[in-house]
């Protein structure tokens, strides 16, 4: 396949942060062409909101690879007006802007269906219209803590964030998802168009599927347990001999017996009932970590590895960041390439879906409307004359995606 998936698909963006330009960035992987309306005045705010890669934001990096940026004022007629000459030509438009914004801009679905029928018309907010908090800013770790995340990361009494921001993320992955199933049902049925919303807060409610569940039936929820589960014993991170921290898992009770008698040589602890049952061995969690703790206290990380591979145990290494840039795993299958950046090339890795045939297209990361000369010039939009100024001063006048901070955070 030389073509992606999406080849032929035109998106256009009115995005922020990290959930909707994850999303597109998604779809830009898979081939479609990706337009990023952006504000002349700073543009997508994730822009700033760190300089590490020479000069540009880890953020924006990671999410914004393979996209055009041109710079619209949707807050001037001229500049909406070439917005729904794009949206003419578009398969899809996706935003995460404030609540109401898109009612504001005459971009609401009811809007979009009357005027641009064929568009898939997808919106990403923090909480879902029609509730009491519908009305709020949405940003990833408030939608964490709101939907019970928090509660359940970390130690008790200590509540922590997860690192990566799992709220705008997922959002962004189920939206690409909903996605390519409308792109999927217009080609199906003839029908092209429709219109999709996805929030924050349903998604975390989503991913809190077994913690919700476990409270309703319980009548508690379960506490946290750091680098552990409590739902599955033992199930944890264990300090080794040289200094290192090896996790080890088991999910049933073969994989118990296994690791009681291969790893630990331990047929006691596999013939105590008080470890029969996973149940019973969450209720005696202290006492395996313990027996678990020291046997791996005295052997090397390689050996406790090597033993539980042999075991049929599962096993990894608690790495740091630094350790995952430089994994033998990554290196060994060839995950890492190189983008183009303003700043220069810099190495980023390829999408996790590994497509028979299609190489991701990789593409550059855009300074801000770097592309709204050559965008313009297929709208059949007037350049603006020698020194008449900067964006906003185009013949007829471009200007804005949005206020830097009418995104939703999303």
């Amino acid at each position: 396949m030389t073509e992606g998936p999406l080849s032929g698909v035109m998106v256009v963006a009115l995005e922020q942060a990290v959930s909707a330009p994850l999303c597109t960035r998604v779809l830009s992987d898979l081939g479609a062409r990706v337009i990023k309306v952006e504000n002349p005045d700073g543009g997508d705010s994730a822009r700033h909101i760190d300089d590490v890669v020479g000069g540009l934001a880890a953020h924006f990096v990671w999410v914004n690879r393979g996209k055009e940026s041109i710079a619209l004022d949707l807050k001037s007629e001229a500049g909406t007006a070439i917005l729904h000459r794009l949206l003419d030509r578009a398969d899809v438009l996706v935003s995460n802007l404030a609540p109401g914004t898109t009612a504001k801009l005459g971009l609401a679905p009811d809007d979009l269906a009357t005027r641009h029928p064929d568009l898939i018309a997808v919106e990403i907010d923090g909480y879902g219209p029609g509730g009491p908090l519908s009305h709020k800013r949405a940003y990833d770790l408030l939608v964490q803590a709101e939907s019970g995340v928090c509660a359940i990361t970390g130690h008790p009494g200590a509540p922590a964030k997860p690192g990566p921001p799992i709220a705008d993320a997922s959002t962004g992955l189920y939206t690409a998802l909903s996605i390519v199933a409308l792109l999927y049902a217009g080609e199906r049925r003839g029908e092209r168009g429709g219109a999709v919303a996805v929030s924050m807060f349903d998604t975390m409610a989503e991913l809190m599927g077994y913690p919700l569940t476990y409270t309703r039936h319980a009548g508690h929820w379960q506490q946290p347990l750091g680098m552990s589960s409590p739902a599955v014993a033992p199930y944890g991170a264990y300090r080794t001999a040289d200094g290192h921290t090896v996790v080890l898992g088991t999910t049933n009770d073969r994989e118990w017996q296994r690791l009681a008698l291969e790893l630990l040589d331990r047929p006691d602890l596999a013939a105590d009932d008080r470890f029969r049952t996973n149940p019973d061995r969450v209720t005696h969690r202290d006492l395996l970590d313990a027996e678990i703790g020291a046997w791996c206290g005295r052997h090397q990380l390689v050996y406790v590895q090597r033993r539980a591979d042999d075991a049929g145990i599962g096993n990894s290494r608690y790495n740091t960041p630094d350790d995952v840039l430089a994994h033998p795993h990554l290196a060994a299958r060839d995950r890492w390439r190189r983008i183009d950046t303003p700043a220069g090339p810099v190495p980023a890795l390829l999408p996790p879906p590994v497509i028979a045939g299609y190489d991701p297209p990789m593409g550059a990361v855009p300074a801000l409307g770097e592309h709204t000369e050559r965008i313009l010039a297929e709208l059949g939009v007037r350049e603006p004359e020698s020194g008449s100024g900067g964006v906003g001063d185009r013949e007829p006048r471009s200007g804005d995606a949005a206020d830097p901070e009418s995104g939703s955070g999303g």
